[in-house]
């Protein structure tokens, strides 16, 4: 079967966002384009909401967001094909005006970093979680231990799944530098210096680096670890282009690298990267310890509310956290809870699907149910949920039952990955024979599709109903002022 052109949807919305020279940045999610647009009042966003292979048009977190679903890099290459020469010109060069509001900006930004960081390793850490849930599974007793935890078969598979979150780091580097136009092998070689395998060792058992009087400078293990990581491909960036300016053209090919990776690594193990891996673990801690003690009032809030950030794409701010939250402790109760918020969003759209007897519905529904039980929500919401509101409500609905029932049974997860898809991440990988997380993964999973269900079917919807316009999100405040 003959691959399919998107380079005419491409042409459509490039004209449609303002042309190229209007497009400052242009990164991907799983499922959107986000650009980064000098001025976004110049895009047509009714045109390109009525384009067919577009579900939706989003203004949120500092981004021009176009929703395309599972077709979306291929897409963004399209896109990325007519605009490298432009891109090359303007890469990174959104500076905002010192009159707006500094603070909704800087957030802005931060997501869009952080999103542009995280965004293409998010489908390897969701395999590797896969992998890993799927191993503990073929260790339990009760399934005959068709795996031996001391063999090679399973040495050699747990290294095939660890493989990404011991290299974090230098995923995370490559993502993040790749986001700031900055150099893309220097960043990988921080985050290996972040991953080898010394320090590694030194880092589990804080060995001390020296100390300064009554301070103690030791190492820390960053394996796992993604926020010293983005700090580093940062002032990887900044030391890199300072150094362009300064040093000779006969020293840039060597000087260059060697001076700004060893900087940024001294900094980092020295400074930075202990400040922010104690922040950020205190910050996981406290959460999964509030989820965990507010027990179901957690999973109610946290359950009917989720997938409310995902129409503005803040949902990427939280993909660290949750990161972060298994690093640390090695689960994550906040994870357990939003695995249910995905479920219960397909469900409700799969129910609009099997009620429905318009084919272009049925076909939709059914593949956006689909792709909301592998733990992406956002064909499910955008195509049909929020187009028709009765049903994204019975989906909130649906997901505040199943995180109350989390919250109950104290259910947590031990991968990364969402949804039924992510069923394997419940099983403890230190103890495959403890249930406990998994039976609430499926009391708190037939309760999120039973309830998300019922209240579509019943009161979400029938086929007299007359499908609402694509809903338009506020703007960001600030972004008809023109740019400096």
């Amino acid at each position: 079967m003959a691959e399919k052109d998107y380079s005419k949807l491409a042409s459509i919305i490039i004209e449609n966002v303002g042309g190229k020279e209007n497009i400052a940045g242009l990164i991907h999610c799983i499922t959107r384009l986000r650009f980064t647009l000098r001025n976004e009042d110049l895009a047509k966003d009714e045109v390109l909401k009525e384009t067919d292979g577009i579900i939706d048009v989003i203004h949120a977190a500092g981004q021009y967001q176009v929703v395309i679903g599972n077709a979306v890099t291929k897409v963004f290459d399209a896109v990325m094909e007519e605009l490298e020469d432009e891109l090359k010109e303007n890469d990174q060069s959104v500076q905002r005006s010192e009159a707006q509001n500094q603070f909704v900006k800087l957030f802005g930004n931060l997501i869009g970093f952080v999103t542009g960081a995280m965004s293409p390793v998010i489908g390897v850490i969701a395999a590797s979680g896969i992998t890993k849930g799927m191993l503990a599974l073929l260790t339990l007793p009760q399934l005959g231990a068709l795996l031996d935890a001391k063999g090679t078969t399973y040495a050699t598979i747990s290294a095939i799944a660890d493989s990404a979150f011991y290299f974090l780091p230098i995923l995370v580097g490559i993502g993040a530098a790749k986001r700031l136009g900055g150099d893309v092998i220097v960043a990988a070689v921080i985050g290996g210096v972040l991953a080898y395998p010394t320090l590694v060792e030194w880092g589990r058992s804080f060995k001390g680096m020296f100390s300064i009087g009554a301070l103690d400078f030791q190492f820390l293990n960053y394996s796992y670890s993604i926020f010293p990581m983005i700090l580093a491909a940062w002032m990887a960036k900044k030391l890199g282009d300072w150094l362009k300016d300064r040093l000779p053209d006969c020293l840039q090919t060597i000087f260059n690298p060697l001076i700004t990776v060893f900087v940024v690594s001294v900094t980092t193990l020295v400074v930075t990267g202990p400040v922010i891996q104690g922040l950020a673990n205190g910050i996981a801690a406290f959460v999964n310890w509030a989820v965990s003690m507010s027990g179901w009032a957690g999973g109610l809030i946290i359950g009917g509310f989720y997938q409310v950030l995902v129409i503005f794409g803040l949902h990427w701010g939280v993909v660290p956290l949750v990161s972060q939250q298994i690093v640390s402790t090695g689960e994550s109760p906040l994870n357990a809870i939003i695995s249910d918020t995905m479920v219960a969003q397909g469900a409700a759209v799969l129910a609009v699907a099997l009620k429905s007897r318009k084919e272009d519905t049925k076909a939709l529904g059914v593949a956006a149910a689909i792709s909301a039980f592998c733990g992406v929500t956002e064909p499910a919401i955008y195509g049909i949920n929020l187009r028709f509101r009765r049903v994204f409500i019975a989906g909130l609905i649906g997901s505040a039952a199943g995180g109350l029932v989390t919250g109950l049974m104290h259910g947590t997860m031990y991968g990364f990955t969402g949804g039924l898809i992510g069923f394997s991440s419940f099983f403890n990988p230190e103890d495959p024979s403890q249930l406990t997380s998994f039976c609430a993964f499926l009391i708190s999973s037939m309760v999120s599709i039973a309830v998300a269900f019922a209240i579509t079917w019943v009161w979400g919807y029938n086929d007299d109903m007359q499908m609402g316009e694509k809903i338009e999100k506020k703007k960001r405040p600030g972004a008809h002022v023109a740019e400096a």
